[in-house]
């Protein structure tokens, strides 16, 4: 781990595992709650310096980290690959995407707001930093989703513990090792452990923020943890985002765009295409368009060039995928292509899986999979389908496909979703504020609005004229 800026062994280790084989492949440290406490003083102890550096100066601290990152890109991508089960290509897509997070992040500014610069008085409010951010991160993008979080956090003058996923500690682990020599003693510090690490984090009185993403449930238990100390929090968690296929697509060039929407990375993306409503006049010849696409993809060794979906990212996780795929079974719903995997496979592998138009009330509709199923749903009216998109708990994000853009943009604006695509899926750019409606989180992440959420406003008023 890194504490302080230095390397910090842990009270005992765990393992972790390889998804395409099920093997140990490494031992990660176990913070316990006595390092804990340690982390969180050496992070409140960097706080005062950190946070009165001149702005300019953390900008370049963040440049120097991105330097950092994709100096080391070739080793970091090859941990996810190894702890994740991401394919090759995505695994270095990911590693670049914290790169460049990290490089536009440093170009938002905090600002600043006069109210009153008159003979009575001179009022400023300006946005300050919170203090000790404990960042807590999730397995399916390792790196990825610590863009949300680390630069925002960092440049608004915060210092930060994180904790990831105790399923992929690795590459978190090896990024902190190689920032000790960029960063600041106890600005950034990398703690890890299994379950009881982060119910502690969050019920850490030392904390002043905690940043989640994940399961829409531990948000919850986070939100009543936090709540203890009245510590902020934003939660980034589940979605069973919809998308809506209008009748006038192309469907083979639409059908690609779609399989990907659902499938990239396993289908474990909190934004993928969870509910796929096709209209009656294109359902029957879109089916057959997306199964040949299932049917010809190479799923196997994530580190492999040729691979293009590897495995689940880890056994609940996995039983969870097949207990919904057994669910459906059981209840009759139809498989157009994919299914149950075969005994005695090795690995976390599920082969990509159509579910022929299941009824609204089953679990592969109602839930949210995260992984390699998708249920294909017919609507015959665009309003009836606008309703059962938005029939959900969740409202991470939505899109809507169509040739006529503005017919489509008409529908997008019913959906209920806090970010809705038109034509595309899973778009996120690091000046755009990207949260979830309903159950889907508290808070935003990215952008000027992510970055305001590292801060609280202080207003400074000084009366002239003795």
């Amino acid at each position: 781990m890194t504490v302080d800026g230095r390397a910090f062994p842990g009270s005992a280790v765990f393992d972790v595992l390889n998804p395409a084989t099920g093997k140990v492949v490494a031992h990660a440290p176990v913070c316990s709650r006595s390092q804990l406490d340690g982390a969180v003083a050496a992070a409140r102890a960097a706080f005062p310096s950190w946070s009165r550096r001149p702005a300019a100066g953390r900008r370049a601290f963040l440049q120097a980290m991105a330097d950092t990152v994709e100096a080391h890109a070739e080793e970091l991508a090859g941990l996810i690959i190894l702890e994740q089960g991401k394919p090759l290509a995505l695994a270095h897509g990911e590693v670049a995407g914290l790169g460049h997070w990290l490089r536009e992040t440093a170009r938002l500014d905090l600002p600043e707001t006069v109210n009153q610069d008159d003979g009575t008085r001179w009022s400023v409010t300006e946005r300050v930093p919170l203090g000790v951010i404990g960042a807590l991160t999730p397995w399916n993008y390792p790196l990825g989703q610590l863009s949300f979080k680390l630069g925002p956090a960092l440049l608004a003058g915060n210092t930060v513990v994180l904790k990831p996923s105790s399923y992929t500690p690795l590459a978190n682990l090896r990024l902190g090792e190689l920032l000790r020599d960029v960063l600041p003693a106890g600005v950034l510090n990398v703690i890890s452990g299994e379950d009881e690490l982060g119910p502690w984090m969050t019920a850490h009185p030392g904390f002043d923020k905690i940043s989640f993403t994940g399961s829409t449930e531990t948000g919850k238990r986070v939100m009543g943890n936090a709540a203890r100390s009245l510590t902020r929090v934003t939660l980034e968690l589940g979605g069973n985002d919809p998308a809506i296929v209008l009748p006038d697509v192309d469907v083979k060039r639409v059908a690609p765009q779609l399989f990907w929407a659902a499938f990239a990375n396993t289908g474990q993306i909190c934004l993928a295409v969870k509910r796929l409503y096709l209209h009656a006049d294109i359902y029957d010849a879109m089916a057959r368009e997306l199964v040949a696409i299932a049917r010809r993809v190479r799923l196997g060794d994530p580190s492999a060039a040729d691979t293009e979906l590897g495995p689940l990212s880890h056994a609940r996780q996995y039983q969870r995928v097949v207990e919904l795929l057994k669910d459906s079974r059981d209840q009759g719903h139809p498989f157009l292509c994919g299914g149950l995997p075969r005994p005695g496979e090795a690995g976390y592998f599920v082969a990509p899986t159509l579910v022929d138009n299941p009824p609204e009330d089953a679990r592969i509709v109602r839930e949210e999979q995260f992984g390699p199923v998708l249920p294909l749903l017919r609507y015959a009216d665009v309003d009836g389908a606008v309703d059962r998109a938005n029939n959900s708990e969740y409202g991470l994000g939505a899109s809507v496909w169509s040739a006529d853009t503005e017919a489509a943009r008409a529908v997008a604006a019913r959906l209920e979703a806090g970010t809705v695509w038109v034509n595309e899926v899973m778009h996120l750019d690091p000046h755009v504020a990207f949260g979830g409606l309903k159950q889907s989180g508290i808070g935003v992440e990215s952008g000027h609005e992510g970055l305001l959420e590292f801060t609280q406003p202080r207003t400074l008023t000084v009366k002239r004229g003795g």
